[in-house]
This record gives C-alpha cells, structure tokens and sequence, in this order.
C-alpha cells in the first residue's frame, strides 16, 4: 500500500492555505518506507501537521533547485541533527553534489550525521533507475523547465505468487527453496530447475510519477506510461498566464495523462491566484476525466 501525502501546493509565493511543494511518499509491506519529494520552505512544519516523522526520512528527490523546491532541506537537515539522527540521508536531484554542500555549510551547526547527494542526469531523454531497494525502485527523466529539472517514478517491484498446483505438477514439494525461487528467479531442487515465472502469477506494482516544474513533454509521457498515478504540474488554467515561465496549465497536464494512460491524475504546483479550483478542475476533466485538484494535506491511498 502506498500513501501520498501533499504538504505544499503552491507555485512561487505561498499563500495562507498552501505552502511551497513537498510530497511525502510512504510505502507499507514487510517494512515502512517515508521519501520526500521536494521541500519546499516550511515542509517540516507540514510533516508534523500530517502526522508524518521527518525522522523515517532517508531519501528525498529534488525536482530543481528553486527556492520553493528546496529550500525546506535547510532546516530539515539541522532539526534532524539537533534529534541526534545518525542514519544516513540521501538527497537526489539534478547537480546534487553542488547545491546540498552549499546546504550543508550554511551555518554553526555541525552536522553529526553523514548526507550523500546523488546527481540524478538532467539532459535527454533517458529513463534511468537512480535507487533501488528490495521491494521498490525510483526512476528519473529530464524535463522542460528554466533550470535543470527531472521528474521522478517511483516504482513497486513486481510480486510473484507462487501457485503450488503448478509446483505439483513438476513432481516437487514445497519447502525453504520456495524462499529462494521467488528472491532469486530461478532455483535447483530435486534434480530440476524452476524458473519463477513458470510457476507464479504476477501482481503488477503500484506506481507514481512525480514532475516537478515543467512544460508538457515526451520524456513525462514516456515515463507516466500506465502507471497508477501521476502528479503533473499544473500552475495556470490558461497559456498566456505563463508568462514563458515553462510550467504546465491544467489542460496540458491532463493530456499528457491522457496520451500516457495514466489511471489517474492530480494536479498540483498552482499559481496562488487561483483561491477558487472548480474552474481548474473542471478545465482539466475535458481532456482526462480523472483529474483531481491537490490541496495541503490531501492523501491519495493505493493498493
């Protein structure tokens, strides 16, 4: 099951009902799992809001470094360290490496526990997996904003459950090698060798896409492809009102949804002119009829 939490809406300037973009991700199995993505000025205020501990936070993916993106890490980072945190923290983003150890170096507060900043490539029109663990990856791909920019997918590894009727009829048993089957794909018992998917029936993963600031393009459609929710910016209800910032407005998001067939939609990053989104919402349900106006503290559940 995973649970998405938005902690900050706007776009730019916030306002009394929305702060700057932060969205908590946690995912339930046999562990639980909190990333963060974006953290934009004020999220660990948020987090504590929404019930959510910044300190099962081991992963966070930044989209950009602008302001309302990440300016939140700064104190994040310190309130982690005046907890005595020890675990390791791992900030992606595009050029990472320079912007978390300008971060790092703001200030007396000698930081106790170790960061590693990962640069996450932000040119072409790669998919490329940036983390993994057992049971979920994260993948990036560049977009089109004023500055170097990626959206994120976060992906569940497939499960395989195996059927002990096909098992029989190969003449086996179960066992402790069926553990090993299902880590490692394929295993030796009795003299044979089983391969996971000649016995097993596949339960697709659950899936987000993520995008940060960005103009409608390939690399997003390529990337949102099916998956079960994708969350596209969607600061302006009219083209004009850009301004050539490259943003998206709700209707370029809910095509983009449209063309990858994405299950669902929510739109998110809006210019706080808008204090009213029925119009945004409904613009959008034109093109792609389920499209969903994020707010603070909205969570969207999957299984």
């Amino acid at each position: 099951m995973i649970d998405i939490t938005f902690l900050g809406t706007v776009s730019g300037i916030p306002t009394k009902d929305r702060n700057h973009s932060a969205i908590a991700l946690e995912y339930q199995s046999e562990n639980k799992d909190t990333l963060l993505f974006d953290c934009g000025e004020g999220t660990q205020k948020q987090l504590l809001i929404a019930g959510i501990s910044f300190m099962d936070i081991d992963t966070i993916f930044i989209t950009h470094w602008h302001a309302d993106h990440f300016a939140g890490l700064i104190p994040l980072i310190q309130t982690m360290n005046l907890e005595k945190r020890q675990k390791e923290l791992k900030i992606f983003g595009p050029e990472a490496e320079r912007f978390v150890a300008d971060i790092i170096d703001l200030g007396y507060f000698g930081l106790k526990f170790p960061v590693e900043a990962i640069n996450v490539p932000y040119e072409g029109d790669q998919i490329t997996k940036i983390f993994e663990t057992a049971d979920w990856e994260v993948y990036s791909t560049p977009t089109l904003h004023t500055v170097p920019s990626v959206a994120y997918m976060f992906k569940e590894k497939d499960k395989y459950n195996i059927e002990m009727s096909k098992i029989k009829k190969l003449g086996l048993k179960g066992g402790a090698w069926l553990k090993k089957l299902k880590s490692e794909g394929k295993a030796e018992h009795d003299g044979k060798t089983v391969n996971l998917e000649d016995v097993a029936k596949v339960a697709p993963g659950l899936s987000v896409v993520y995008t940060g600031d960005t103009k409608p393009c390939d690399n997003v459609v390529n990337i949102s492809k099916g998956v079960n929710l994708l969350i596209h910016d969607g600061t302006f209800l009219e083209a004009e009102e850009s301004g050539g910032k490259y943003h998206a407005t709700v209707a370029d998001a809910a095509e983009v949804a449209k063309k990858a067939k994405v299950e669902q939609l929510v739109l998110t990053h809006l210019s706080r002119r808008y204090t009213d989104t029925k119009e945004l919402e409904k613009e959008a349900q034109k093109v792609f009829k389920k499209t969903k106006i994020a707010h603070d503290f909205m969570t969207v559940k999957l299984k």
